[in-house]
């Protein structure tokens, strides 16, 4: 059985054993397998900010791990909520970038965790006047500010 296969096997025995009964399918995707919960009951799934959707992901990879030690880390999505989020991630940050520019003004985005951080980064990369700054530190969520790029790195 291939990794991606036993995370699916492992996600539906979990929700079936919380009273779930769901479709999953495996999709593919630059940052690896993803497993689609189709449901009607996408609400309880997901949570509020997707935080369920974080809970199952990170139970499915522990116990994947455990089977397969050199298993890619599975996403774990619902109704492509993960993937709508994102979209609309994307947007907000290419005009919070029009703003900073217009403004000169640099400005903090809410506490985003590290897959969101590293998407916030990875949509400024083609706008050259504007760059995103991470704090450091070893919280989980991170506000990340927008600013103006330096006159000597531009």
């Amino acid at each position: 059985m291939k990794p991606a296969e036993a995370a699916k096997k492992i996600l539906d025995t979990m929700l079936g054993h919380l009273g779930f009964t769901v479709n999953i399918e495996i999709q593919e995707s630059e940052e690896g397998p993803c497993l689609q919960i189709l449901t009607s009951e996408s609400k309880f799934l997901i949570g509020k900010d997707g935080e369920r959707l974080d809970d199952l992901q990170y139970l499915v990879n522990r116990v994947l791990k455990k089977h397969f030690s050199k298993a890619p880390r599975v996403r774990v999505d619902c109704e492509h909520y993960r993937a709508i989020q994102e979209d609309h991630l994307v947007e907000e940050v290419h005009g919070l970038a029009e703003r900073v520019k217009a403004s000169g003004k640099a400005f903090k985005m809410r506490p985003l965790n590290a897959y969101y951080r590293r998407l916030v980064h990875n949509a400024l990369v083609d706008i050259a006047e504007v760059e995103s700054v991470s704090p450091g530190g070893d919280d989980r969520l991170k506000q990340i500010t927008l600013r103006l790029k330096k006159a000597s790195e531009s």
